[in-house]
């Protein structure tokens, strides 16, 4: 399991409709991708559940990073945000757990994203393991959440070059109870061809 993201941040006075009706007409494009476990249509719009900004920041679980490849560079789907926004960074992450919700097979209305720094004092205990401990806590943590009546997805992974860690939530409620979150969203629509391939538990 792969992990993507990029976010291109919006205008203050930009008019969000302009994004919800881009989903609504192309969202279900990716609705049959093969080798994508799920994409998230987010927004956060400012001054909504605390966000500051307007954003449209979709989120990409990959089963296969040949076709998350191809989607990028390969003339996939990619091409069309670079020709509307340019070529935002897109962020990825290894997968490390994924656990299917409650609420797997309702239409999610929310996500929550908690990406935080993993402390470089994480490995000061001399066995260089610290940071395998972290890891354990974090996925258990997420296998906790994961059992909330709201959760559609919960998902775990690592940034190893700026060594991030990331947690992703789809929630089927219209807000995200995630009290950890960094970052709340709004789903707009939810593509999820390779849903039951996404890896059950921790990825070893």
């Amino acid at each position: 399991m792969y992990a993507k993201q990029y976010e291109i941040t919006l205008p203050a006075d930009y008019d969000m409709k302009i994004i919800r009706k881009r989903v609504a007409e192309g969202g279900h494009v990716l609705d049959d991708r093969a080798g994508l476990g799920l994409k998230a249509y987010v927004i956060r719009e400012r001054g909504i559940d605390g966000s500051p900004v307007n954003q449209y920041a979709p989120f990409y679980l990959w089963n296969d990073t040949g076709a998350m490849a191809h989607f990028l560079v390969g003339g996939g789907g990619f091409q069309n945000i670079v020709r509307d926004f340019g070529r935002p960074v897109a962020r990825h992450w290894a997968g490390i757990a994924c656990h299917a919700g409650p609420a797997r097979t309702t239409p999610p209305k929310a996500a929550s994203r908690r990406l935080i720094p993993i402390p470089s004092d994480a490995d000061l205990d001399g066995t260089g393991l610290g940071l395998s401990a972290l890891i354990e806590r974090e996925a258990e943590q997420l296998r906790r959440l994961s059992r909330h009546d709201g959760v559609h997805t919960a998902a775990l992974a690592v940034d190893p070059h700026h060594w991030q860690l990331l947690r992703f939530v789809v929630w089927a409620d219209s807000s995200a109870p995630d009290e950890e979150a960094t970052e709340r969203y709004e789903v707009l629509h939810l593509s999820a061809p390779g849903l039951g391939d996404l890896p059950e538990g921790q990825s070893w």
